[in-house]
């Protein structure tokens, strides 16, 4: 076992106290630098970074960034959301550990859609039926994992679909 255990610290964002949600650190025991290429691989993170030591995903709606001493969760509806999700990728952290014999280790980000590609899907008429300012926006957003197809009224079923098609390649949640 590589994580035994942390320190949580639960804080509401600074840059907007009114938010509902909270953000969540976990200062950990131990340094678990060595594993996060292998958390990396087998969680396929979107971002890798070599300086600092860093991997970032978007699991369960939320973004995750490990680093060696801590791992920071933003978005949370509570202190209990953090409980689960900490605990989740302490164990998906040492099963990596456990594991990585088997794993070939990854030191790159996940390949991401690119914006124009999804632009290029969309009707372009800037409607703001999505409750965006104009396609462009839209597309950042998609491509970054927080909206989807379905979020785009205008696009018929096929149009969806074929938008899907090309997102799955990403892995997109």
């Amino acid at each position: 076992m590589l994580l035994k255990g942390y320190r949580k610290e639960v804080v509401r964002p600074e840059c907007r106290p009114e938010a509902q949600s909270v953000h969540c650190v976990a200062h950990l025991d131990e340094d678990i630098g060595e594993v996060i290429p292998y958390l990396n691989a087998v969680l396929g993170g979107f971002q890798f970074t070599k300086d600092p030591l860093c991997v970032s995903f978007k699991v369960h709606g939320k973004l995750i960034a490990v680093h060696p001493r801590k791992i920071a969760v933003n978005a949370l509806r509570d202190e209990e959301e953090g409980d689960r999700i900490l605990e989740w990728l302490k164990r998906e952290i040492n099963d990596a550990w456990e594991r990585r014999a088997e794993i070939e280790p990854r030191f790159e980000g996940a390949p991401k859609p690119k914006v124009i590609e999804i632009l290029r899907f969309l009707p372009k008429t800037n409607c703001r039926q999505c409750g965006q300012p104009t396609c462009m926006v839209f597309a950042t957003q998609v491509a970054d994992g927080g909206r989807g197809p379905e979020n785009c009224p205008p696009l018929t079923r096929e149009q969806r679909e074929t938008l899907a098609s090309y997102l799955e390649r990403f892995q997109l949640e």
